[in-house]
């Protein structure tokens, strides 16, 4: 039988990616290399079909230190090459995306276990944060203010920090890295990347894209490197004073980790962590557009997104017809190979998923919950990798201990609200994680109201659609345990650089502060 791997031209796509092979995991650009001879290894399983797609050595701490002496010596030639120049390379590079976009989507799908529509979803948000910071290279600004002091002129400017230190997580193996290193790029920082073990070869696969560009310009390395390993590769970023800036991906609980040990060193962190995201659904809500976006959003990359829909908050009035329409939809979902078009769903990332999603359904079930649509461990033909799963949901209470928890999987609570809109709202707002929230309504007041200073405490709001996807013109992020960082669009450029206030006295006189006298 013709394997996953070949049927869908995976081979090919690694070769046109240049990872086929792969035996180093540790780059400073163009070079591939490794100190670390004690036999550590990355072992990426693909989720799709068990197989295994390459090995990738860590990064020992001698590969880190020729890391950062080789993007320290970079940022000295990268700060100083005017903004608008830094943003040909990045459009460059965003065109070289546009080339190997197919190739880099099925990477995407088939190690992490998205559908290969999402892959190349992905891959176009790199591309799309390439064009808006193609377009941000001309508009780096800052402010002039009126001086107190006569013959004086204020003003603020800003500059490149440095390196910037990267940690990505699985769901999004490429996206939330460009998203990151296009704006530094623009700023004058050089980055410093750590993929998530558990997606290693789509960093090699980005990392070459870049250092072609890089090497075609005769820029040096160092301007994008990458490093490879688990937490305590993590922690060489972490602890290093070289790093200013740590941009980190991942859980509430790795990202507090993370903000403690950067905060005392006093640098800067950009967390987006953990959501916990609501669908608040009014009598006045469209039932048709409701279901489309709670299905997508509880359903899509396996439940395996930050932005997930957990939570259908419903008024009592609508609950029951709402209720047999979201389980009628899920009926017609259809799980399987994830390159594989006609399906809808593909495989959590590995079996500690798995786990993680059988124990959410028992504790839900043992808090005095109901299970309407069955999950359970897919096996068989076509699901040989054991991380196949039935997209399930409960009825529930908005006090469970396992609603008010992140569980990183295709699980849906219902949860039943009465009176106005504010109580749902209250419902929405009592978990501890803040980043993506929705209300279906036609009712303009209610609309209003969620927006509102008293209404979402989310980072993100929508109205009329879901929780999941985000544009690239907008701040990404979220408040509470999802960290309170803001990426992508916007004044997100902003955290890549310094800011300085400056004062020009173009006068013959020194006057000095609080009316001070000092004659010479």
């Amino acid at each position: 039988m013709e394997s996953i791997a070949s049927k869908f031209g995976i081979h090919d796509a690694l070769k046109t990616l240049g990872v086929q092979n792969i035996n180093e995991g540790t780059s400073t650009g163009s070079n591939q290399f490794s100190h670390n001879d004690d036999g550590v290894v990355i072992e990426s399983f693909s989720p799709v079909d068990g197989q295994l797609i390459g090995k990738v050595k860590t990064t020992s701490q001698a590969d880190f230190d020729v890391v950062m002496q080789t993007a320290t010596t970079a940022f000295k030639t990268w700060r100083t090459m005017p903004a608008p120049q830094r943003g040909e390379i990045v459009r460059q590079f965003g065109d070289k995306l546009r080339e190997k976009k197919e190739a880099l989507g099925k990477l995407v799908s088939y190690e992490m276990g998205k559908s290969y529509q999402e892959g190349l979803g992905e891959v176009q948000e790199m591309i799309d944060i390439c064009d808006f910071a193609v377009g941000l290279s001309r508009q780096l600004h800052g402010l002039t203010m009126h001086s107190e002091r006569p013959g004086h002129r204020m003003y603020e400017q800003y500059h490149a920090l440095g390196v910037v230190g990267i940690i990505s997580a699985f769901n999004f193996p490429v996206a939330v890295w460009a998203w990151n290193t296009a704006l530094a790029w623009i700023c004058g920082d050089v980055c410093v990347w750590k993929p998530s073990e558990k997606t290693p070869l789509c960093g090699i696969a980005c990392q070459n894209i870049a250092a072609e560009v890089f090497a075609k310009n005769n820029l040096p390395e160092g301007i994008s490197c990458l490093i490879n390993g688990d937490y305590k590769v993590g922690e060489f970023m972490t602890k290093d004073k070289r790093i200013p800036l740590i941009s980190a991906t991942g859980s509430t609980r790795m990202g507090k980790i993370v903000a403690q040990e950067v905060a005392g060193r006093l640098g800067k962190t950009l967390l987006e962590l953990g959501g916990n995201n609501a669908i608040i659904v009014t009598p006045d809500a469209d039932i048709k557009m409701t279901v489309i976006g709670a299905v997508f959003g509880a359903v899509g990359t396996c439940g395996q997104r930050c932005t997930s829909t957990r939570r259908l908050i419903i008024h009592e009035d609508i609950y029951d017809k709402v209720k047999t329409a979201i389980v009628d939809a899920y009926k017609q979902l259809r799980i399987g190979n994830p390159l594989d078009e006609n399906n809808h769903v593909g495989p959590l990332i590995d079996t500690d998923a798995v786990n993680m999603y059988n124990s959410a359904l028992e504790k839900v079930v043992e808090e005095g919950g109901e299970i309407i649509v069955e999950g359970g461990v897919l096996s068989g033909v076509g699901f040989e990798s054991g991380c196949y799963v039935k997209p399930a949901i409960a009825e529930a209470k908005p006090n469970f201990k396992i609603v008010q928890h992140e569980t990183f999987a295709p699980v849906l609570y219902l949860l039943k609200y009465s009176g106005d809109v504010e109580n749902a709202i209250d419902i929405q707002n009592e978990v501890a994680q803040g980043l993506s929230s929705a209300i279906m309504t036609n009712n303009l007041r209610e609309a209003e109201r969620f927006l509102s200073v008293q209404g979402s405490d989310c980072g993100i709001a929508n109205v009329n659609i879901g929780t999941s996807g985000a544009e690239i013109g907008g701040a990404f992020g979220g408040e509470k345990d999802t960290g309170g960082g803001r990426e992508s669009g916007s004044d997100a450029w902003k955290v890549y650089m310094r800011r300085q206030t400056n004062t020009i006295n173009y006068t013959t006189e020194l006057p000095l502060s609080q009316g001070i006298k000092f004659e010479l």
